[in-house]
């Protein structure tokens, strides 16, 4: 395993980061009407569950706080997925983005647990603040 030095390194994040910016450009399509409903919405969500890692990953000196930080990613990542039904069952986006997007977030979800049921392992020492693993 590599060691990583950066949030940006794990894959969770690269994952939650590229469905983020799906969800940016395919949000610039919805009605002018939802633009400070569903649109600001769910562009909320999808960015909070990767500033969420990123603030996990600086917390993992306190494995409480990393958990902590992993469930509000979690949550956040539960909640794109409600805007994502809505934006489907409203005809703002198709089936074939809708399923992409689910499982993207599937994923995510999957990840955020494995890493929050692992917490030890993500620990790290006040010297050290590189891990060995990658998520």
């Amino acid at each position: 395993m590599s060691v990583i030095n950066s949030a940006r390194e794990l894959r969770v994040y690269k994952v939650a980061y590229q469905a983020a910016k799906e969800i940016f450009i395919l949000s610039k399509s919805f009605p002018a009407e939802e633009k400070y409903d569903l649109t600001s919405q769910i562009r909320r969500s999808s960015r909070s569950v990767v500033s969420n890692i990123v603030e996990a990953w600086r917390r993992r000196r306190y494995p409480n706080t990393f958990v902590y930080k992993l469930n509000d990613s979690e949550t956040e990542a539960d909640e794109t997925i409600l805007w994502l039904d809505f934006a489907l069952d409203c005809e703002y986006i198709v089936s074939k983005d809708y399923d992409k997007l689910k499982d993207s977030y599937d994923h995510i979800l999957s990840m955020l647990v494995n890493m929050i049921n692992n917490k030890d392992k993500w620990k790290i020492s006040s010297n050290n603040s590189s891990s060995n693993k990658n998520q």
